[in-house]
């Protein structure tokens, strides 16, 4: 049986950083040059997928369900409030399907090495997510929901000048560089977290 109090932790973390990415993803990085390919999100977000994954290992399915639920609920409300509606509308979309993808995932997963379904479940979650993102909140085919940010459909040049993009799918390509190498990092403490609680199990 599951203690309720010991699922407070992770849905009130999960909703905090879905909120702060909601924030941060309206904010470049300005400093080296970044402005065009990054925004600062991409080191908060890829923690969400942790959350679901540890709890997923240690809880099972059905309560890692439960956690996505709940912190879609209260960082969407929120976020109409400290973001844009059309930011929390294409986070609470994005969030919803690539997390439960990330589930789905993982759980097939779960069988192989401990690092296997962690690892390739927040990959494949984060492409999804990215890309339900950035579109939905950035493209001018999703205009009609208002909040046009002018500086990501911006077009910017690259590759010495041969090919012009919005600004917004750099950041999407740069956000999702630094969320794999983020997932990378987070192995270390699912390892830990997981391995601890095995131990504890068995004593």
């Amino acid at each position: 049986m599951i203690n309720l109090k010991s699922l407070v932790v992770p849905i009130i973390t999960m909703s905090i950083i879905v909120l702060v990415s909601n924030i941060l993803v309206q904010y470049p990085v300005m400093i080296w040059g970044l402005e065009n390919l990054l925004t600062w999100a991409a080191f908060t977000y890829p923690v969400a997928f942790f959350i679901t994954d540890i709890t997923n290992r240690i809880y099972g399915v059905i309560t890692a369900r439960k956690i996505v639920f709940w912190g879609f609920f209260t960082a969407v409300i929120l976020s109409f409030y400290f973001a844009t509606p059309r930011i929390a509308i294409a986070s609470g979309s994005a969030f919803l399907i690539s997390q439960l993808m990330d589930i789905q995932i993982f759980t097939k997963l779960s069988k192989y090495q401990w690092w296997k379904a962690p690892l390739a479940s927040s990959t494949l979650g984060s492409i999804i997510d990215t890309l339900l993102f950035f579109t939905i909140a950035f493209s001018l085919t999703f205009s009609f929901m208002g909040y046009e940010d002018s500086f990501a459909t911006e077009s910017i040049i690259i590759l010495s000048g041969s090919l012009e993009v919005p600004r917004w799918l750099m950041w999407a390509f740069g956000d999702f560089a630094v969320k794999l190498l983020v997932a990378f990092i987070l192995l270390l403490p699912f390892r830990l977290i997981y391995f601890t609680y095995q131990n504890k199990s068995k004593a």
